[in-house]
């Protein structure tokens, strides 16, 4: 498509509001999804964690550690969750679900700490864990640590979709402002045709001058206005009429 220069600049803008727009929604977008995905991946997780708090009390008070493992171990087939353990009130790690032994980040850090916490452990990526106390803290701590890559992976696709609805209303949308705009300037074409016939002294009698004529808008005037300048011309120009035979 074509634009004439006198809308070259009025598109370019409409091109930069379009562009201004997409990017603000798209942070927006990327912004809210990913908030309020981590928030909810990391209500869970503590929802798990106190789960796994109040039902291992009976199970803490028998001393029973094959069946707190089996209850940790349940857990981690949750999407999003990569390991639990649990470590008394004295820090003692009681149950765990490391393969093939706790990493030394997690051996070195504060065993009744509940606050969220990123994680780098070594060979398993990154994660978020969560703490939740048994009994206030008096019989121990669960610790559950959310694996940052599926939920990356869950704001990736959430964000992806918004993107793709966001791409297509651009494409849209700039393909119907040069069309509009284009609509807009093609009575300016015929005005510009119509006034170079004007301009060669042709008879503007053809059904496309009659619709430029005929116009309600600022086309119309501006051509019956030229119209009007070319009669009013060609009315000065004309000879005068020759003198009577006889005329003294």
């Amino acid at each position: 498509m074509k634009i004439r220069k006198l809308f070259q600049k009025t598109q370019f803008g409409i091109f930069g509001l379009f562009g201004l727009i997409v990017l603000s929604t798209s942070a927006l977008t990327i912004y809210t999804v990913q908030t309020h995905l981590s928030a909810e991946y990391e209500g869970n997780s503590r929802n798990i964690a106190k789960t796994i708090a109040d039902a291992s009390v009976d199970i803490l008070l028998n001393r029973n550690l094959a069946t707190l493992q089996s209850l940790i171990d349940q857990f981690v087939e949750i999407q999003g969750i990569r390991y639990v353990y649990i470590t008394s009130d004295n820090g003692e790690f009681l149950a765990h679900t490391f393969v093939p032994g706790i990493p030394e980040v997690i051996l070195g850090s504060d065993p009744s700490a509940t606050a969220p916490i990123k994680r780098t452990l070594p060979g398993m990526g990154e994660f978020v864990e969560v703490g939740s106390p048994i009994l206030a803290g008096f019989a121990g701590t669960v610790h559950v640590g959310m694996d940052l890559d599926v939920i990356g992976l869950k704001i990736q696709r959430a964000i992806g979709q918004q993107v793709y609805l966001i791409s297509i209303l651009l494409v849209v949308g700039v393909l119907g402002s040069i069309w509009f705009v284009n609509l807009a300037a093609r009575p300016l074409g015929d005005l510009l045709a119509f006034a170079v016939k004007l301009a060669k002294e042709e008879s503007p009698d053809s059904p496309h001058d009659e619709r430029i004529l005929a116009r309600d808008d600022e086309a119309g005037e501006l051509a019956r206005l030229l119209l009007h300048m070319a009669q009013r011309k060609a009315a000065t120009e004309e000879p005068p009429p020759p003198a009577a035979e006889g005329a003294s």
